[in-house]
């Protein structure tokens, strides 16, 4: 049976933004239950008073404050080295019969210089390579016969360390990257190991977008 508490719920874990809101207690719950009221009385079948919808919005705001700061929070209070690259480059190439093969001579050129950047994935249908712009015409000459999807220059990374618990705990890389959106901060790539993940951002975005990361920190 659908309860006032239960379709509330079911409306606000749709729109993530107004979750997070309401999690933070930024949000006026009275002005919320009007815009929200014709949604959850069409639901529902029935006139509802808009003081119960105030009430399940109140409850539900508690319950998720609560799962932020002695979860998530936790974790995020806990984040290791941030590491920041400059001046990447990144490529996109679809997958092919020779593309490992052009990608191993690549690797065996990187080793003759540990200083520089290099990181990739693979997809089901594409590789991608981020490496320094020093190693541009490098890739260029070497996946000469590849097809190239997208080539992104002016590119910086951050390489942030999460703490073990980050694997045990729900919504952690939702929570950073939603800090990011609202910032307006455009991911090129997102690039993760267990206990750590690195994302592409353009060089001119890259200070707003450490200073977010870092102010996790002091949640």
């Amino acid at each position: 049976m659908k309860t006032i508490s239960s379709v509330v719920e079911h409306y606000i874990k749709k729109k993530p933004f107004l979750q997070s809101a309401l999690a933070q207690g930024i949000i006026n719950l009275t002005s919320l239950s009007r815009i929200i009221l014709p949604e959850i009385e069409e639901e529902l079948g029935k006139d509802i008073r808009n003081g119960a919808i105030v009430m399940a919005l109140k409850r539900l705001s508690d319950d998720l404050e609560y799962r932020a700061t002695h979860k998530i929070v936790k974790v995020l209070k806990n984040i290791g080295e941030i590491t920041v690259r400059s001046s990447l480059t990144d490529f996109t190439f679809l997958l092919s019969d020779s593309i490992l093969e052009n990608q191993r001579l690549l690797l065996k050129e990187i080793n003759k210089d540990t200083a520089v950047f290099y990181t990739s994935s693979r997809g089901v249908n594409e590789l991608n390579i981020v490496v320094s712009n020093s190693l541009d015409k490098t890739v260029e000459a070497l996946f000469e016969t590849e097809r190239c999807t997208q080539k992104a220059e002016n590119l910086s990374s951050i390489t942030v360390k999460l703490p073990s618990e980050n694997v045990t705990v729900p919504g952690i890389y939702y929570f950073i990257f939603q800090r990011l959106a609202w910032e307006g901060i455009i991911l090129y790539e997102v690039i993760s190991t267990t206990n750590e993940f690195t994302i592409l951002v353009d060089d001119d975005q890259v200070d707003v977008a450490f200073k977010t990361i870092k102010d996790l920190k002091l949640l």
